[in-house]
């Protein structure tokens, strides 16, 4: 853990806010409710956040069981903000899962993949090198507002009782129905082709995979995601989040300590 005392701070607020303890003195405190803005890595499912937040959780309180959840899946290649609610806050995750979300997305122009990202190889390529700024921000300007977004073939999507990305990796196309999707601000913040950064505010149920997927499709030369990182659902932002290094590293003594 980073020596800082402010840091030390926050998570001493952390703590308190997770671990609510109805008494005080030699008994180790027992799970309350809680929101944990958690930043996730890259590589980890939203499962594996869930179940190392657990870990955590259940190593303070010696409870075994108890609720958790989380209130809106990030792929394994995405990082960022997973809100994860414990205790009796899994009430709330419906709620917080239908807010608003923000992601800073790292599109790649001229290729494309069967996934729309980087899980699965590219499969065509197509010359991006007379694309211009201004076509790319007028292509997003026509983004904006509600729209029908086809998902990903390699999506957590059901189809007839299966995942779609469970047929698409045996190569079977799937019927996946298209959503309704809002996009409340979409903006150019970097242009160094074929890299694109944007920053994109939107809606429950949107695809940034088929977001970036159908701006190669307009822009004639093809796109995937190269990188995604949400920052923000609601009112919660990346700079609330803790991440795991910060939580495995709270010594029990501070753990442990009375709530004061």
């Amino acid at each position: 853990m980073h020596n800082s005392r402010a840091q030390l701070a926050n998570l001493q607020e952390l703590r308190d806010e997770i671990f609510l303890s109805p008494l005080r003195g030699a008994m180790p405190p027992s799970v309350g409710e809680a929101i944990l803005p958690f930043d996730k890595p890259y590589g980890w499912s939203s499962f594996d956040a869930i179940r190392y937040v657990q870990r955590m959780v259940q190593r303070v309180t010696g409870e075994k069981k108890f609720k958790i959840g989380h209130a809106g899946t990030l792929d394994p290649l995405a990082t960022g903000l997973l809100v994860i609610c414990i205790g009796k806050a899994t009430r709330r995750a419906a709620q917080l899962q239908a807010a608003q979300k923000e992601y800073l997305a790292h599109v790649c122009l001229g290729a494309v993949t069967p996934s729309y990202d980087l899980e699965t190889d590219i499969t065509q390529a197509s010359d991006f090198r007379s694309i211009t700024r201004e076509q790319v921000e007028r292509q997003l300007r026509s983004m904006l507002g509600e729209q029908l977004q086809a998902p990903p073939q390699f999506s957590a999507k059901q189809v007839d009782g299966q995942r779609a990305y469970a047929l698409a990796r045996k190569g079977i196309a799937a019927d996946v129905k298209p959503n309704a999707v809002t996009f409340y601000s979409i903006d150019l913040q970097d242009f160094d082709l074929p890299y694109l950064s944007i920053l994109v505010r939107c809606s429950k149920g949107a695809y940034i995979r088929s977001f970036a997927h159908d701006l190669g499709l307009s822009l004639g030369c093809g796109a995937y995601l190269h990188g995604l990182r949400r920052t923000a659902c609601g009112s919660i932002s990346i700079k609330d989040c803790v991440n795991a290094e910060q939580l495995s590293s709270l010594p029990a003594s501070l753990l442990l300590s009375d709530i004061a």
